[in-house]
């Protein structure tokens, strides 16, 4: 008997859940580190702002959409969760301008953006409408997020060293990609489904570098080696019904002194629903 699709996407979807849930607590060493250290280093709080403004959103379509949505609401509520505790986590031990800097961009993404968007999509469109405004929303901010991983994907070309693109997370990411899209397919709901299609051809692809550099020579500096290690370690922030988030590392200056000097900034990446 063939098992129906309402099934099927439940089961696509429950995977989903439990693979986004594992991705999401991927960041836990990074704040481990920075708790031993009482200090944020060089890492970037955008990519957990990111992350948990497409929970938000994720949730807002859900409940919306109301109609099998139900694993959607349950994975981005703890989305919502972790990001909020790594990012009060990261304010505690940030720089006071990194600490101003962070709260300026969750105030502009997270609190007005949002509100923005919630106030213009309840008071100006119902119905079917408004679920297909909060839809487009939703895939297209995911869709340009899904843009970040090109940056990985170039420096490993250059450097021909995949340090910084473990096999592990590619292979996850490409994973939960793949059971987002067939839950979204499934359900025929095309705005989760389309973005996870570039995850997986993404996924894909890095996995196909990996075998193609991992066993090639680099006399890489030891401190874009050390970069490399810490953009891994952001990398998994994701938008977790989708596969993919924007790291952007800053160096600290040689003095020790956080928002000092000239820090160069490396855009990397990687994508929860």
């Amino acid at each position: 008997m063939a098992i129906h699709h309402q099934t099927l996407a439940f089961i696509f979807g429950l995977l989903g859940n439990i693979i986004s849930f594992m991705v999401f607590l991927a960041p836990l060493p990074t704040f481990y580190k920075i708790y031993k250290k009482k200090s944020t280093e060089g890492f970037q709080s955008l990519p957990y702002i990111v992350a948990l403004f497409s929970s938000m959103l994720w949730i807002y379509y859900a409940l919306v959409k109301r109609e099998g949505t139900l694993l959607l609401i349950t994975i981005n509520s703890f989305g919502c969760l972790i990001e909020t505790i790594y990012l009060a986590i990261f304010l505690l031990y940030a720089a006071n301008k990194t600490r101003l800097s962070t709260i300026k961009i969750i105030l502009l993404l997270n609190v007005f953006g949002f509100g923005a968007m919630l106030l213009l999509t309840l008071f100006l469109t119902k119905g079917s409408e408004r679920i297909s405004v909060i839809g487009w929303i939703s895939l297209v901010f995911n869709i340009s997020v899904f843009a970040a991983p090109l940056g990985i994907m170039k420096r490993v070309i250059k450097t021909k060293s995949v340090e910084f693109m473990p096999l592990s997370l590619s292979f996850f990411l490409t994973l939960n990609a793949i059971m987002w899209f067939f839950y979204g397919l499934l359900l025929n709901d095309y705005y989760i489904a389309l973005p996870n299609t570039l995850g997986f051809l993404f996924g894909i692809i890095q996995m196909v570098m990996y075998l193609i550099y991992r066993n090639a020579k680099t006399n890489e500096p030891t401190q874009l080696k050390e970069i490399g290690k810490m953009s891994t370690m952001e990398s998994s922030e994701l938008n977790h019904v989708t596969s993919g988030a924007v790291t952007e590392i800053a160096i600290e200056d040689p003095n020790g002194q956080e928002g000092h000097g000239n820090p160069k900034n490396i855009t990397d990446s990687h994508n929860n629903v």
